[in-house]
């Protein structure tokens, strides 16, 4: 494609000799796993978010499932509670709660911002709900003043999925650091991207942080005392001091991306185009640029033709996934509508202006089917 969807070797190329450095500090260490480097970013990433506590864990996934493990071991939650999650995510956030044998409650999405809408989380809070689930999708934050309201109410957990969000905010504050406990993906394609698998847990809770740390680790915090039923899930050196690297330069990235997002909105003036809305424009970090269009394929396969590579994220909701058999009878037509309409535009910290200016062009001259 002459307009690529995202290029890691570009975004990765302009500091790839601060990253060889890095690798080669660890490599000559001897030291690859539990070591300074993920301690350094451990420190460093919460202060970033404006927490005390970030645990390094293996994956965005494994951040997420062990928030909730983390609550089942201290005795907050327990098998068959409920966690309300938006039905238009991922399915990670799933998974992480079905993993844990809870059981997911999903919601329809404000029909705005498309992220989880309060009033339907407090319409479906019901006796065995024990927390909610505010996915920031595509890199905004979701309306956490009033979750964290709702949660406040109704004594209830608030776990942020934040895989799509590293460096977003509201009202000035990161996201991560409005609930409980927040879950990151360090994935390639994140806006904070390692060059491998990798996530981490964020929290101020440092009784559930020094949990989740043992967790990881085969349930041990002295090395062949194993006081739970852990598993192996640590972000390793390498990972941590490439992480290192690339924090220095994620508001640098951010702020790009918002330039590339303003670009798109003010170009794009397709009729049958619905762009993003957007509640904060200096604080959403743009992990992804999604229009809507009813002939989402069509335009699509347009954009193709004229060499422009677009995804989508996501095909097909949880609740209508073989996985989730249990749940297809969940009501969420807008979720529905959501997943056939969702179209990605090239997003990143290396999009230049030519390439922006393509994908605007490419979108007005696109030609609904009749």
């Amino acid at each position: 494609m002459d307009v690529p969807f995202l290029s890691l070797r570009e975004v990765n190329a302009r500091y790839a000799d601060e990253l060889k450095a890095a690798a080669g500090r660890v490599i000559d260490s001897g030291w690859y796993v539990l070591g300074e480097e993920l301690t350094q970013f451990e420190r460093e990433f919460a202060a970033y978010i404006g927490v005390r506590h970030a645990v390094g864990v293996g994956n965005g996934l494994d951040a997420l499932a062990l928030i909730l493990r983390g609550y089942k071991e201290l005795g907050v939650l327990v098998d068959g509670d409920e966690v309300i999650v938006p039905g238009n995510t991922f399915i990670a956030s799933f998974l992480a709660i079905t993993e844990n044998r809870l059981v997911p409650v999903p919601v329809e999405p404000d029909p705005v911002s498309f992220n989880i809408d309060p009033a339907c989380v407090e319409a479906a809070i019901g006796p065995r709900t024990r927390a909610i689930m505010a996915v920031h999708l595509y890199g905004q934050v979701a309306d956490m003043p009033a979750l964290v309201a709702l949660a406040q109410k109704h004594k209830l957990l608030l776990i942020e999925d934040a895989a799509q969000a590293h460096g977003a905010m509201r009202d000035g504050r990161k996201a991560g650091a409005f609930g409980d406990a927040a879950a990151f993906s360090f994935f390639p394609g994140k806006n904070l991207g390692a060059l491998g698998d990798g996530g981490a847990v964020v929290t101020d809770n440092a009784v559930l942080a020094e949990r989740i740390a043992a967790l990881r680790n085969y349930g041990s915090d002295v090395k062949y005392h194993h006081q739970f039923q852990g598993l192996n899930s640590r972000l390793d050196e390498i990972q941590a001091a490439m992480l290192r690297v690339k924090l220095r330069y994620l508001d640098e990235d951010i702020a790009w991306r918002r330039n590339v997002a303003l670009r798109y909105r003010e170009g794009i003036r397709h009729p049958r185009i619905a762009l993003p809305a957007v509640t904060q424009e200096d604080q959403h970090a743009w992990h992804l640029f999604v229009v809507r269009c009813a002939h989402r394929d069509a335009l699509q396969r347009h954009l193709s033709a004229h060499g422009i590579q677009s995804q989508v994220h996501y095909p097909i909701p949880p609740h209508r996934q073989p996985a989730y058999t249990t749940l297809r009878d969940a009501h969420l037509p807008l979720t529905e509508r959501l997943h056939n309409e969702v179209l990605s535009l090239p997003m990143g910290p290396t999009l230049c202006a030519d390439a922006v200016d393509r994908v605007v062009e490419a979108c007005q001259t696109f030609e609904c089917p009749i």
